[in-house]
């Protein structure tokens, strides 16, 4: 138990909740399970009673509400035009459930989901298959002009095209990289100045001096894990409006 409390990688441990094997595979309800389904609703609930009312003279949390929607819809609007907005349900609901499950992950004992690599690569392989059925849906065989660049010298076109494939391929694996890596980090980082603290806080009055620094580090860190959390969801979603964009403008 002690080793537990200052293993900086013990936080993402992955518990079952509730034991479901179904046909040999395992459908258990763990702890990741259970703060997407927190995440999810505390959106939702927010949303909902922020917005319930709809007064004229907004209180603060419906002011938030409307500045969170616009800010996502001019996201939208700026990356793939007023066609883009058909999206705008599926992009607000994306960035809303990783901001939320980013800024759960902040307190104490909770379990941060998208630190996780299977969840931000599911999060990434959704939006690249949203990509690719629309594309071809809408576009038919016209989608595949995305790889071709015009403009491109004859002779190079095999290289460019070759780029723009793998460039293509690799979106969904940076898209959710990025968000696992900077909050797995984070958090182990957190986690390792405030073990320090609590070392150096228990050798007595000496210790506790020296546990000044790593404290003022712990706060800091505390305050940019914040800031993180925000902006990697925003990261997040508007690369998500790019590639939609893509899927509906292939040529441009």
């Amino acid at each position: 138990m002690a080793a537990d409390k200052v293993d900086p990688i013990h936080q993402f441990h992955i518990n079952t909740i509730v034991d479901i094997p179904v046909g040999g595979y395992d459908f258990s309800f763990t702890n990741s399970s259970l703060f997407m389904v927190v995440a999810v609703l505390l959106a939702a609930t927010f949303l909902y009673f922020s917005t319930a009312k709809g007064a004229l003279v907004p209180s603060r949390a419906q002011s938030m509400a409307e500045l969170t929607y616009e800010f996502v819809a001019s996201m939208l609007r700026d990356a793939a035009g007023n066609q883009g907005m058909k999206f705008f349900p599926f992009v607000f609901t994306l960035f809303m459930f990783v901001l939320t499950a980013n800024l759960l992950g902040l307190f104490p004992y909770f379990f941060t989901t998208t630190s996780h690599i299977i969840i931000t690569f599911a999060l990434a392989m959704l939006v690249i298959g949203i990509v690719i059925i629309y594309g071809f849906a809408k576009h038919g065989l016209r989608f595949l002009k995305l790889f071709v660049p015009s403009g491109v010298p004859l002779v190079l076109m095999p290289l460019v095209v070759a780029i723009e494939v793998v460039s293509f391929v690799s979106r969904p694996v940076s898209l959710s990289v990025r968000l696992f890596a900077n909050m797995l980090a984070g958090h182990i980082t957190l986690k390792v100045f405030a073990g320090f603290v609590v070392s150096l806080g228990a050798m007595g009055a000496a210790g506790m001096a020296g546990a000044v620094l790593p404290l003022a580090m712990a706060v800091a860190l505390s305050a940019l894990e914040l800031l993180v959390a925000v902006l990697q969801a925003y990261v997040f979603a508007v690369l998500t409006c790019m590639y939609l964009n893509d899927a509906i403008h292939p040529s441009h």
